[in-house]
């Protein structure tokens, strides 16, 4: 089922809805997901909506660093020993087709395409026999937009991945998606530049949410940006970036530089 926020173009209330999305039809659904939802009746073609970010406010936003290793060596890094996490704000968050600001004052913002999971029900110190599933609302394309200058600067990665904007995600909310077999490219203007499958995770995604909830309890909502695989590579005003994960669909970003 591939969940949704959205808008709908030309409403009078301009009022945020949720819904399902089924071929090129937006379906209106009240209720609490996954067994109170229900259907309202109303229908929109896919084209008379705007689609938004499927997470709105989570608590935190835990991202993964290095967790493939042709990544870590692009870098110049050596590959981690556990899985080594960073926080990214809520604030950063955008959806569908918003534009990504390129902050004046970075030389370098890249582009990260990843898998994300999104956390259904509140959870700490899963065990290790523990099944994840339980826990996963569902799966979403995240692009973890990073000012590469000031990470290297810094050492740190809240400046570097915490701007406005930096965190597109979208365009639905998968809730039937099997996290062992997923492959992703990122694709700026076209051009497919970064090629990636979940089994090429140096931690996956069972071991990234055991580590992360002995660490921090999970909310319903959190998000996890589970990696991104080799090929990053700087973005510039008037690029499009895209984020494709078969099984979910492709997010798409304008790019442009931030004014004032």
């Amino acid at each position: 089922m591939k969940l949704c926020r959205f808008r709908v173009s030309g409403s009078a209330d301009g009022a945020i809805r949720d819904g399902v999305l089924e071929g090129d039809k937006v379906h209106e659904v009240k209720g609490a997901w996954p067994a109170g939802l229900s259907r309202t009746g109303e229908s929109w073609p896919l084209d008379r909506v705007k689609l938004l970010a499927p997470i709105a406010t989570p608590s935190k936003i835990v991202g993964m660093a290095r967790n493939y290793r042709k990544h870590a060596e692009e870098m110049g890094r050596q590959v981690p020993e556990e899985p080594l996490i960073f926080l990214k704000p809520p604030s950063s968050i955008i959806g569908p087709d918003d534009t990504i600001e390129l902050p004046p004052e970075s030389a370098r913002v890249d582009y990260e395409g990843e898998l994300a999971v999104v956390i259904g029900r509140k959870c700490s110190r899963i065990g290790p026999d523990e099944a994840i599933e339980p826990y996963i609302a569902g799966f979403t394309c995240l692009n973890d937009v990073s000012a590469r200058d000031f990470q290297k600067k810094d050492g740190l990665f809240a400046r570097a991945k915490g701007y406005d904007t930096f965190c597109p995600m979208g365009p639905v909310l998968e809730t039937e998606f099997d996290w062992r077999k997923a492959r992703l490219q990122t694709l700026v203007n076209g051009k497919v530049h970064q090629y990636g499958d979940s089994s090429e995770m140096l931690f996956a995604i069972d071991e990234q949410m055991r580590f992360i909830s002995n660490v921090m309890t999970l909310l319903p909502g959190d998000v996890i940006a589970t990696g991104t695989p080799e090929g990053i590579g700087p973005l510039a005003a008037g690029d499009v970036v895209e984020i494709v994960i078969e099984g979910i669909g492709k997010l798409s970003n304008p790019v442009a530089m931030r004014k004032g």
